[in-house]
């Protein structure tokens, strides 16, 4: 596989630490993932909330996933030294966005699209069988949003008007004081793990895999975003359509009631007429009986 002659030729290429291997490794499906246009949105300060509040759809999906395998794990050797729920657990501040946007009923208003499903199963399925491919996916996502975290917060604030950091908790980390420092720790602690040379190799795999799951899912996303966008303007333009229907039928109603209104009012002059005017107009029918009789016979 084209990808596995990559990672072998990178890991003989250097003999540096997992973090360093794993940069390397991953430095082409990062500058893709940074391309996708969800993330150009970002780039371009320009967020909708449609595509934020989808986004965090899928991220309280894949975290918790994560952070259940993670949890799971909590004493394996691999995973022991990268553990920090204190630190880095983003599944309460997750949900704590969901509900700002979507009310207390918003387990049953999400919805993510297929690529999200694969990555949870990806995170559930390696917690079972290789939870030292974990450190890979939480490298990959941790620091990840720890790094972008402030900026990208700032530019989802700005882009939907929110105000007191509600609908922000997922990019915030209370636990952290210093993310540069906390990062220096966090890989530290990765380049103490000791791995088999099948291991290392297996992980930097996985650290790829874990660009590409999050591809697919900024892909699918964005697929989703503009499938709903769409039905939302159909929608708007539908209710315009019927009001304006509705204005027009109103018109012609009014114009009606106007016309019989006039018809009422000649009617009723005829009816008011002069005596001179009543009588002629009966003579007129009297000739007109008499004609039909004549004709009749």
């Amino acid at each position: 596989m084209e990808t596995d002659k990559k990672i072998q030729t990178q890991v003989e290429l250097t003999d540096s630490d997992l973090s360093e291997q794993i940069k390397a490794v991953t430095k082409d499906s990062h500058v893709r993932a940074e391309n996708t246009e969800l993330m150009l949105a970002y780039q371009r300060g320009n967020v909708s909330l449609t595509q934020y509040k989808l986004l965090l759809c899928s991220l309280y999906e894949i975290y918790q996933a994560l952070e259940e395998a993670l949890d799971n794990n909590s004493n394996h050797p691999s995973v022991a030294p990268i553990y920090f729920p204190l630190e880095l657990a983003r599944l309460e501040s997750v949900e704590r966005d969901l509900e700002h946007f979507y009310g207390q009923d918003w387990r049953e208003k999400i919805v993510v699209p297929a690529a999200t499903k694969i990555y949870a199963h990806r995170l559930r399925q390696i917690g079972k069988d290789n939870p030292e491919y974990l450190v890979a996916h939480a490298y990959t996502r941790y620091l990840g949003d720890l790094s972008g975290g402030q900026v990208l917060g700032r530019i989802t604030q700005k882009s939907l008007g929110l105000k007191g950091g509600e609908g922000l908790s997922f990019f915030s980390f209370p636990g952290v004081s210093s993310p540069n420092l906390f990062k220096q720790l966090y890989r530290s602690r990765m380049n103490s793990i000791e791995l088999e040379e099948e291991e290392r190799k297996g992980m930097l795999e996985e650290a790829v895999r874990a660009f590409e799951l999050n591809i697919q899912v900024f892909d699918d996303l964005q697929k989703m975003v503009s499938v709903t966008e769409t039905e939302s303007e159909l929608m708007h333009t539908t209710t315009r359509n019927r009001c304006t229907r509705h204005s027009s039928t109103h018109s012609e109603l009014a114009e009606g009631e106007k016309l019989t209104a006039r018809s009422l009012q000649i009617q009723t002059s005829l009816v008011n007429a002069s005596p001179l005017f009543r009588m002629v107009l009966g003579i007129c029918v009297a000739l007109a009986t008499v004609g039909m009789g004549i004709y009749a016979f």
